[in-house]
């Protein structure tokens, strides 16, 4: 796949998580890029993990829940997991299967920032 794939913000694509350690989620999984097209020199992206969605994440605040549609590319309600921020090689992105507007794009950010500082309230 690879370096030369055009990988933007807000494109959801299926990721390779694997090799995993300890808690970390692992898999081939579909992950939302955070980082900004223009941002970086290396072949590098910043993303977010999304997982099956379970009813208590309603009160875990770094999920966010996201429903399928055809813009997302999705098969079934998920979870965005905000903590599990990574930044990964451009070789681990396998396909795009979507993408996600931008006002799903600032709810992510400000999710994430809260993961840094639960204090923090980004307009």
């Amino acid at each position: 796949m690879g370096t030369f794939m055009r990988i933007n913000q807000g494109e959801i694509w299926m990721v390779e998580f694997f090799p995993k350690i300890g808690s970390e989620i692992t898999k081939l999984r579909p992950a939302i890029v955070v980082s900004h097209n223009t941002i970086g020199r290396l072949p590098l992206k910043t993303i977010v993990p999304i997982t099956d969605w379970k009813n208590n994440y309603a009160y875990y605040p770094w999920m966010l829940k996201i429903e399928n549609d055809a813009l997302n590319g999705l098969s079934k309600t998920s979870a965005i997991d905000c903590f599990q921020i990574k930044n990964f090689a451009n070789e681990r992105f396998v396909k795009k299967v979507g993408s996600v507007d931008e006002t799903m794009i600032k709810k992510v950010h400000k999710t994430i920032a809260k993961t840094l500082n639960p204090l923090y309230n980004l307009q």
